[in-house]
């Protein structure tokens, strides 16, 4: 048989193959489920049990960063834990202000439990390759999580603090035409919508910028140089008094990993748990980065149906967050 010198794939290429090879890696870990690791918590929440577990007496101030989420989104995931008997927090005794972290013995119980869930699964995976394919798995994926690791290094979100400081309450002149652009790119790319979206979008925006200031409804705009780069809303939903509709979060491109859309994710729910009992948002499937945010933050899918409202077919996804954190 003739030797043929197989041509090295291009970078794009292998691009395209990672990303999906993780995508399944998700799937297939149970990362898109509501819960992980039969543990009835979200997984977010799971990899904290898990982080406390192996550093007991972690500071609690560096828990977001393991866990590259904002730090408003982990206090509430810590106070979550803390009411169901999973975490305490000891004052820290060098520093009267910080705390440390440590598994209750019923958290660590639930860390066991983790623990065998997952090594079972990897157990069972390894049990379809052969020792060499094994160990060369082992260095792949240490290469593949290193460099990962080493670019969020790089792109550190900027701080809440610089962050705060471009965001902005309130309708803002030209916010309108920013927002209703940034949708119409996004989801011309993502869903095939047209100008009947960006109408349809532009003008419910409108209507809402004009009611403002009202009672339970608010707007928040990150902004630079006079440009709105990134909204979102609350509306009342006209039918319960106590339910409450995130609408058009939206981020630009240029920011996304740079935590702005956390921040504002984080200010909306801050208002709603402090306005209503419950909110609730529609976006669509095989927004994978969307879900995970939305999911970190306490949200579960509730429904799924195909719609044409938006001027193509595409299949519609409610999510639904009682008040008060994860749920």
């Amino acid at each position: 048989m003739d030797y043929v010198e197989l041509s090295e794939k291009s970078r794009d290429h292998t691009i395209l193959e990672l990303r999906d090879f993780s995508r399944k890696l998700v799937r297939e870990l149970g990362f898109m489920r509501n819960t992980l690791a039969d543990s009835d918590l979200a997984p977010s929440a799971v990899h904290a049990v898990i982080e406390i577990g192996l550093a007991p007496g972690l500071p609690a101030r560096d828990l977001a960063d393991i866990l590259r989420l904002d730090k408003s989104n982990t206090s509430r995931q810590l106070a979550k834990l803390e009411s169901l008997g999973l975490v305490t927090r000891e004052t820290s005794s060098d520093d009267g202000r910080s705390s440390r972290l440590f598994l209750t013995a019923a958290g660590k119980k639930l860390q066991q439990k983790i623990d065998r869930f997952a090594t079972d699964q990897v157990s069972h995976a390894l049990r379809q390759l052969v020792p060499a394919d094994q160990q060369t798995l082992v260095r792949s994926l240490a290469l593949y999580a290193d460099a990962l690791a080493q670019d969020n290094v790089n792109k550190k979100p900027r701080p809440a603090a610089s962050i705060d400081e471009k965001i902005q309450e309130g309708y803002l002149p030209g916010c309108i035409g920013d927002i209703a652009s940034l949708h119409a790119r996004f989801y011309s790319e993502a869903a095939g919508f047209g100008v009947f979206f960006e109408k349809k979008m532009a003008t419910e925006l409108a209507e809402f910028a004009m009611a403002l200031p009202s009672p339970g409804k608010a707007l928040w705009l990150y902004v630079e140089n006079g440009r709105s780069l990134a909204s979102i809303a609350i509306d009342p939903d006209n039918g319960h008094d106590r339910l409450a509709h995130l609408r058009w979060f939206i981020v630009d491109e240029s920011l996304r990993g740079s935590g702005v859309g956390r921040r504002l994710l984080s200010k909306a729910l801050d208002f709603v748990d402090r306005e209503f009992d419950e909110t609730y948002l529609w976006t669509f499937k095989s927004l994978d980065a969307a879900r995970h945010l939305y999911e970190s933050s306490g949200f579960q899918l509730t429904e799924e149906a195909e719609g044409s409202q938006w001027g193509t077919h595409v299949i519609e996804q409610k999510f639904i967050r009682r008040s008060g954190g994860m749920s």
